[in-house]
């Protein structure tokens, strides 16, 4: 059986369950690439690091933060992001002109990834690649005018153990990590400065409500974009670009 139809195969199931599956496949697969292209740039791909060839999702990240062509869109300030796996989009930020950018992962692999990618396109001025599970690796005074993170929007069972730090770009058991970051995100950001979230309709949007309004946030929707699921799939999945607010902003 190709590994395509085993995605196929496996619609019937849970939706953790085909993410996990995606997984497996996207880091096992033998044409999994060394090096891809995207926003008309060259990238470096590890292994064990989440590969953006096989899901629309770092591209659709690009364009809801208008980073799909950095030299249209100048920016300044500092720019964090969570979950950065090879690193494309801080990088881009940097390009975008952000001066200072810290691309962070749970994942060692894809802090190198994202460091040898800011090397590749020489940024690492002004960007600099951390190991921290959401904020526990940055200084304790960082603040930052973005604070952005493309998130594990699939939710798993809280129950579900983690095979690899790979599973945890697919699946967030019990949605522990979207708790955790509603809570905390909005803490590192400077004076008038912005928490952006990438979700998805596969993702649970109302048990997201339900647990922003439980840490006394409010999600407000900034774009929206509708495309084919990817390597994977036929669906049409909503990707939406959510600005993160304490309660009465």
């Amino acid at each position: 059986m190709s590994q395509v139809s085993q995605i196929h195969d496996a619609t019937r199931l849970k939706s953790f369950e085909r993410s996990l599956l995606r997984s497996h496949l996207s880091l096992t697969r033998e044409d999994r690439p060394r090096e891809f292209t995207l926003a008309g740039r060259n990238w470096d791909l590890f292994d064990e690091v989440f590969a953006p060839v096989y899901s629309p999702s770092t591209g659709i990240a690009l364009e809801l933060l208008g980073l799909g062509h950095p030299q249209e869109t100048p920016r300044s300030g500092s720019f964090l992001e969570i979950g950065c796996g090879t690193g494309v989009v801080a990088v881009m930020s940097a390009l975008a002109g952000y001066d200072r950018v810290v691309a962070a992962d749970i994942s060692p692999s894809a802090v190198e990834n994202a460091h040898v990618n800011a090397d590749r396109h020489g940024v690492t001025d002004r960007l600099r690649a951390v190991h921290s599970d959401l904020f526990s690796g940055l200084g304790e005074d960082e603040r930052f005018d973005i604070v952005f993170w493309s998130s594990n929007y699939v939710m798993g069972p809280e129950s579900y153990e983690y095979k690899s730090v790979h599973e945890r770009a697919y699946v967030d058991t019990g949605y522990q990590t979207h708790r955790r970051f509603l809570e905390q995100s909005v803490l590192w950001t400077t004076a008038g400065g912005s928490v952006l979230l990438h979700f998805s309709d596969r993702g649970d949007l109302a048990a997201l409500h339900e647990i922003a309004a439980d840490c006394g946030r409010e999600l407000r929707l900034v774009a929206g974009q509708r495309v084919r699921e990817g390597e994977y799939g036929e669906d049409m999945v909503e990707h939406m670009l959510l600005e993160i607010l304490p309660l009465g902003v």
